[in-house]
């Protein structure tokens, strides 16, 4: 199996379209969305349309969860500026729509060959909110992982791509298709985008097991136009996050 893992779209469906343009040409097998696939950006609809005719494998994320229940957007770690954000995407979504966000899982389980055991998640495997980076002390990553045997890890959430082992484990981070972060989140302080998609494809080869961190350029021009055009409550912020940082 050589599956792409995709993550954090958030609505950004230029980025998508770039991504799935370089996945096309990597003959994967299977496309596993890690959650956080409409809200924020200008085209949510097209974002979810795509994973429907692509078959994806969804598994929900704190955004996804909170386009379902927006009045509880603070109980998922959305923040205040964003909450605009999370209705004006909601108002353009269908009963379908939130149906099939409803339907994504909390962790997919992958058995590879050789008898490697993937888990994938969106924080972590028992939070949507947990936050997991090349910093994250190792006792807590312990308690992330407590209980499981699988011996790789991969989710989305932080926006920044990772690989990191931690004794016999291999803990991954696929980034962000539609908002990759030049640094990790911090409360209060709204993050900086970078110009590119990330995603990430896993394969078993024979002997080896490979871990393939993949960066897309994708038209962010082509994003601000949609943006202006859009309505959206913060575009303002998309507008001076890709003028400043091209």
């Amino acid at each position: 199996m050589r599956i792409a893992f995709i993550s954090d779209i958030h609505g950004n469906f230029t980025a998508l379209e770039a991504v799935l343009a370089d996945i096309k040409q990597q003959r994967v097998d299977q496309i596993i969305c890690l959650g956080d696939t409409v809200t924020l950006g200008p085209q949510p609809r097209e974002v979810l349309d795509t994973l429907r005719e692509l078959g994806t494998v969804n598994i929900q994320g704190n955004h996804d969860a909170a386009i379902l229940e927006p009045e509880k957007a603070g109980e998922y770690e959305i923040t205040d500026y964003l909450v605009p954000d999370l209705y004006w995407g909601r108002e353009r979504l269908t009963r379908d729509d939130l149906n099939f966000i409803q339907s994504f899982a909390a962790t997919h389980e992958i058995e590879f060959s050789r008898k490697i055991k993937l888990l994938a998640f969106h924080g972590s495997p028992r939070s949507t909110t947990d936050l997991i980076l090349a910093t994250t002390p190792p006792e807590q990553l312990d308690e992330y992982f407590k209980g499981h045997s699988a011996t790789i890890f991969i989710g989305g959430h932080s926006h920044i791509q990772m690989h990191r082992r931690h004794g016999n484990l291999l803990i991954l981070n696929s980034g962000s298709v539609g908002n990759a972060f030049l640094h990790a989140y911090a409360p209060g302080k709204p993050p900086t985008l970078l110009p590119w998609a990330e995603y990430a494809i896993l394969e078993q080869v024979g002997e080896l097991f490979e871990v393939d961190l993949r960066r897309v350029y994708f038209d962010t021009d082509a994003l601000l136009r949609l943006v202006k055009v859009s309505g959206l409550p913060g575009s303002t912020w998309w507008l001076n996050q890709y003028q400043n940082n091209r």
